[in-house]
């Protein structure tokens, strides 16, 4: 984690620790936001408290000593390793207690591109896993699950989860293995529609060059595909004639040997079962590139979180349409993918409740500067810690 996410975290906590009444202003920020364990186990200690009350202010408006020591032994309970020292740490950690709304967008942006690797990642390996089994079905739950995420963090940041294309610089997804298994399916397929062209029209509707991943494989369907549009007859001779009129054999896309082991093929099968196995792993395909698209760009740290999420969603763009052609194949052209619109709208006042997070608080100016806010040790010296407001002092407990 980077060091500035590191002091923002710390300047959130000491900033709560001497000013409890931040908590209200940050009640879009939740304990699983932070990075350390600690941090997360301090912050839900002090939701916890403020719940139930505590800090009990006197009529002067001072904080007691005890919010503190009562934090630190409530977070206890959940993580090892604090003590009070560090909540003094904390303390020294933020310039201005003020100013905690805006350490919490810190706090919040670093924990958008930390979910959305996570989501991501997850997707990525569900993909790779799936790659030779032809089971689309947990690839696109976990989409859905990414998608969902996407919506609900762009939600909390504040903004509309719209698909926004990246820059031409942006990343690009690199291709995904293909098995031997994938391009044997490919190859019985093409070898079908040579051999018996009747079987075109079973899935000429749904199938497109994507799909396919061999070497080539794509440029002959799409050849096939044209002399089908045409209402030209499909054979060897007019499939070998299309080739050679698009350039294929001399731009090397296509090689004499290579329609050779397609036209050769066993030329028998289901037409629409063998395409149904090309497409799924297409879908495969699709989820894994979106997949690490998302990766590379939550891993941008300079990528604001709203051009993150929409470009995210417009990662997913590619698999949403091939899913639509899967749903088309297997009889279900109507049905929508299972998930949340990311596109719905949130409610007006939530939108501008989390807008206000990356907004920096509105300072008036003082009439006179207030004195260093003093922490009572019982029974020592007091110790300056840094400037809060005068009606939040941390006081002594009698």
């Amino acid at each position: 984690m980077m060091d500035a996410l590191l002091k923002g975290e710390q300047a959130v906590l000491g900033a709560v620790l001497l000013d409890p009444a931040q908590l209200e202003a940050m009640a879009w920020l939740t304990p699983a936001d932070f990075y350390r364990p600690a941090h997360q186990s301090l912050f839900a200690a002090m939701r916890t408290l403020s719940t139930d009350g505590r800090p009990a202010l006197d009529a002067n408006g001072t904080v007691p000593l005890s919010w503190v020591t009562d934090t630190v032994t409530e977070a206890r309970r959940h993580v090892r390793g604090l003590n009070a020292p560090y909540a003094h740490t904390l303390i020294a950690a933020c310039p201005r207690p003020q100013n905690a709304p805006v350490y919490g967008r810190m706090v919040l942006e670093g924990s958008i591109h930390r979910k959305v690797t996570e989501h991501a990642v997850r997707l990525e390996q569900i993909a790779r896993i799936d790659a030779d089994q032809h089971q689309v079905e947990s690839v696109l739950h976990h989409a859905d699950v990414l998608a969902g995420a996407l919506g609900d963090l762009s939600r909390r940041w504040g903004t509309e989860p719209r698909p926004v294309p990246p820059p031409e610089s942006g990343p690009s997804a690199l291709a995904t293995p293909v098995g031997p298994e994938q391009t044997e399916d490919e190859r019985f397929l093409l070898a079908l529609l040579v051999g018996q062209p009747a079987a075109m029209g079973e899935v000429y509707g749904w199938l497109r060059p994507d799909d396919f991943a061999g070497a080539g494989h794509g440029e002959l369907y799409r050849c096939l595909g044209a002399l089908h549009h045409r209402g030209e007859p499909i054979d060897e001779v007019t499939a070998l004639w299309e080739v050679q009129r698009r350039g294929l054999l001399v731009d090397g896309t296509l090689s004499r040997e290579h329609l050779d082991g397609v036209f050769g093929g066993p030329g028998a099968g289901s037409a629409e079962w063998l395409g149904d196995r090309v497409i799924r792993s297409s879908v495969v395909r699709a989820a894994a590139g979106a997949a690490t698209t998302i990766k590379a760009l939550a891993e941008d740290e300079a990528l604001a979180p709203g051009r993150l999420i929409g470009q995210a969603l417009h990662a997913l763009g590619p698999l949403d349409e091939v899913r639509a052609r899967w749903r088309t194949a297997i009889g279900h052209p109507s049905s929508a993918p299972e998930r949340a619109d990311p596109t719905a709208r949130s409610e007006p006042a939530a939108r501008v409740h989390a807008a206000l997070s990356r907004s920096a608080p509105r300072q008036s100016t003082p009439k006179s500067t207030p004195p260093a806010a003093p922490l009572a040790q019982p029974g020592t010296a007091t110790t300056s810690l840094s400037r809060t407001s005068p009606s939040r002092r941390l006081r002594s407990t009698p």
